[in-house]
């Protein structure tokens, strides 16, 4: 069973999704994948690890780098579990290319390559935005491309960690959060 809860944050309302083994889904309303594998059963309930997503994500909002991870249950294939404990890497405030994470998966798996294009469908499917930090995987040559929530909320997450963005490719205003 999974139960969801709400979080209104700076940018946008957060929904946030739980079973007994941990947190499975927080998503900006409306990006893109939305709540894609929310079960069609589940219950509107506070429960203990929505307080502590809660805190972590008042931490992460106030421009604070939480001391802790709510415990998560990341749903998906091997692929995609091996590439968010990639992201789950990278440290606050730093960004990795899918090009690094798709060489950090070619070398963990002793092959030779391996394809950023998948790096990249896994990275845009990511159930836990925000703590598994896909807005911090960026496109060759620091090209902010592709986030789920919009490329307004990558700017701003990345510009609350204190990422200098003057050395990126930043796409024009007009997207809105």
């Amino acid at each position: 069973m999974q139960y969801t809860a709400n979080y209104q944050s700076p940018f946008g309302n957060i929904l946030l999704a739980a079973d007994n083994l941990g947190l499975t889904g927080l998503w900006f309303e409306g990006q893109r994948y939305f709540a894609l594998h929310l079960d069609e059963e589940h219950e509107e309930k506070e429960i203990p690890i929505f307080s502590m997503t809660k805190n972590w994500l008042d931490i992460y909002f106030s421009g604070r780098e939480p001391d802790f991870t709510p415990p998560l249950h990341i749903i998906g294939s091997g692929f995609h579990k091996e590439v968010s404990e990639i992201m789950l890497s990278i440290p606050y405030g730093k960004t990795m290319t899918y090009g690094e994470i798709a060489a950090t998966v070619a070398s963990k798996r002793g092959i030779k390559r391996m394809s950023a294009r998948a790096v990249g469908g896994a990275v845009g499917h990511n159930e836990i935005s925000i703590i598994v930090p896909c807005h911090r995987v960026v496109g060759t040559g620091g090209n902010l491309t592709g986030y789920g929530g919009g490329i307004q909320r990558k700017i701003k997450l990345l510009e609350l960690e204190g990422v200098n963005l003057s050395g990126f490719f930043v796409p024009k205003k007009g997207t809105a959060l």
